[in-house]
């Protein structure tokens, strides 16, 4: 049984007691030039574009992709295993990079907390992190509602674009958790006070504007996305872009800033770029491309990581994020815990913000065993891609080694590399099994590849995810969706790859299904373009874009002390 001490600090006191290294020290070990950042202080600095060509003729890092099983809605540890493992492969005496989401303050405030890991692996300074780092998201945010303010504009001053109202998609957003601005109406008040119209706002990690910014190449490629972002439709069914209304050039010079990396460090001083942070179940779920294209020369090894499970935000990296890249991953890990393989034993009930089952936390290596199908599933998808897995078992206190070891044994049948991993407790040291066996992993050949070309039918594409990743018999659309396929490939959007909208809970479209489901049909009930981004996505169930508070969100505890220094975070 893995034992911590009950004194076992908290992750802000971790983080506060760490010696980090200026950051201009962090970037000159990794080959990263002075005359290459902006600082932000002492410890975070932005990253020049110039770095992607400045760095191309080193020696490319073997590239690695962290995501997990299905995870329970507490997550399983992705982030923190991604910093233990870039820390235990600096202890194995090789040299790593970081390349991670920016969390957004709407879950830092609410129930999830922050991303920036856990104990002893974690990036710091993790306030700084969990709150506004360098306004990138604000900057996303203002970008996206200055194209929504410029539609209403446009509607107001006439509508000379002919734009259907009732097609309009694009939104309203904002960085925090607030249930109610999902639904509301515009334009309300004196006639000067623009057009009503029932519209809404989203959270600003599911804008596309992030995710533009997650996948362009350069500050003329997001200029590009940018300006061919649809917002709604013409009353003859011509789509209405940013460039439509002029708004594409305003909303890339607010983003001109916000297309660069940012540099910081984990407790062990590795480099760690942070930039863009899309949603997992229904945008890429994945960090910029442009991050990966400058880590990809810093060090021996760049690691990633892909949000939710393999069925989400790994499939979105191999089919999206990769192309568009053009990098190739190495080895992927695969993070699973006891609690989650016991919750898909289908015996538990696991609650975001509730503690869990006292029966969960006793041994019983019966029930991970039960919930097996799931690990085996996901250990399928990752070879589905030609890249080899390692199984990393994210230890907890209340693990016992006996369900370990099963764990270890479903993955070994599997074919899979399996480490357990205690980088919570002790950063880089508890990691270095991890390290050793994604070496093994990255030194063995790849053949990879992708679910669907792109040049097949959209409705190809997606009964190819349906059925090769998630495991479904059959997809099944609305009609409205069968004459959205229709309208969009005779749109020119064929050649676009494509992205499922689901639960993060399942495998499956239904979170109530555990395991790995068989025998079930994906139905598919609304079909979008996200133009700007550059693929075209289809709804499989109800999506929550803004997400509420609980009752006792984690804002009631965060808060000042006498000294100014923030309490409460985690």
């Amino acid at each position: 049984m893995t034992a911590v001490s009950k004194s076992f600090p908290s992750d802000l006191e971790i983080a506060r007691a760490a010696d980090l290294a200026p950051i201009a020290a962090v970037a000159e070990a990794a080959g990263l030039h002075e005359e290459l950042l902006e600082p932000y202080g002492r410890h975070v600095a932005k990253v020049s574009e110039r770095a992607v060509d400045e760095l191309k003729g080193r020696p490319k890092a073997k590239y690695v992709v962290v995501t997990a099983i299905t995870p329970t809605p507490l997550g399983e540890g992705k982030t923190t295993t991604a910093v233990g493992l870039a820390q235990g492969l600096a202890k194995e005496g090789r040299t790593a990079t970081l390349a991670l989401r920016q969390p957004s303050m709407g879950p830092t405030f609410g129930i999830k907390g922050g991303a920036a890991g856990a104990g002893y692996s974690q990036v710091v300074p993790m306030e700084t992190l969990n709150l506004h780092l360098t306004g990138d998201f604000h900057a996303i945010t203002a970008a996206h509602n200055l194209l929504a303010a410029m539609l209403d504009n446009h509607l107001h001053h006439g509508n000379e674009l002919g734009i259907d109202s009732r097609t309009i998609s694009w939104r309203r957003v904002i960085d925090m958790n607030d249930r109610a601005l999902r639904n509301i109406v515009v334009g309300l008040g004196a006639r000067v006070d623009g057009v009503p119209r029932q519209s809404g706002f989203d959270i600003t990690a599911a804008s596309e504007v992030g995710v533009a910014l997650a996948l362009a190449t350069s500050l003329a490629d997001l200029r590009e996305r940018l300006g061919r972002i649809v917002v709604g439709y013409t009353f003859d069914g011509r789509p209405v872009s940013a460039d439509d209304l002029k708004a594409g050039g305003a909303m890339t010079v607010i983003m001109r800033d916000a297309i660069k990396p940012n540099l910081m460090q984990t407790l062990e001083h590795t480099p760690v770029l942070i930039h863009a942070g899309p949603f997992g179940n229904i945008a890429t779920g994945n960090s910029s491309v442009i991050a990966d294209k400058v880590g990809i020369g810093m060090s021996d090894y760049l690691i990633t990581e892909a949000g939710f499970g393999a069925d989400m935000g790994a499939e979105r990296f191999f089919n999206l994020k990769c192309r568009v890249s053009g990098l190739q991953p190495d080895a992927a890990v695969l993070v699973v815990t006891v609690r989650a393989l016991k919750a898909h034993s289908g015996r538990y009930k696991v609650v975001a913000g509730k503690p869990l089952p006292p029966q969960m936390l006793e041994e019983n290596p019966a029930d991970v065993r039960a919930g097996a199908a799931n690990l085996r599933k996901h250990i399928e998808i990752v070879r589905s891609f030609g890249v080899s897995p390692v199984v990393a078992i994210n230890a907890f206190p209340g693990d016992f080694d006996s369900e370990h070891e099963v764990i270890k044994q479903i993955a070994q049948v599997a074919g899979a590399h399996v480490a357990v991993s205690t980088h919570v407790r002790d950063g880089g040291d508890g990691a270095r099994e991890l390290a050793h066996v994604v070496e093994k992993a990255c030194s063995e050949a790849t053949d990879f590849m992708y679910t669907y070309e792109l040049d097949a039918p959209l409705k190809d594409k997606l009964h190819a995810i349906a059925t090769k990743v998630y495991g479904a018999d059959h997809v099944a659309y609305a009609p409205s969706a069968e004459r959205d396929l229709a309208r969009f490939e005779v749109l020119g959007y064929s050649q676009f790859p494509v992205v499922i909208a689901k639960t993060h809970l399942s495998i499956s479209s239904d979170p109530s299904l555990k395991g790995a489901p068989t025998g079930w049909t994906l139905p598919v009930r609304e079909v979008r373009v996200a133009a700007g981004a550059g693929y075209v996505y289809a709804i499989a169930g109800e999506m929550r874009t803004m997400p509420g508070l609980a009752k006792s969100p984690a804002a009631e505890r965060i808060d000042i002390d006498a000294d100014g220094n923030i309490v409460g975070l985690f």
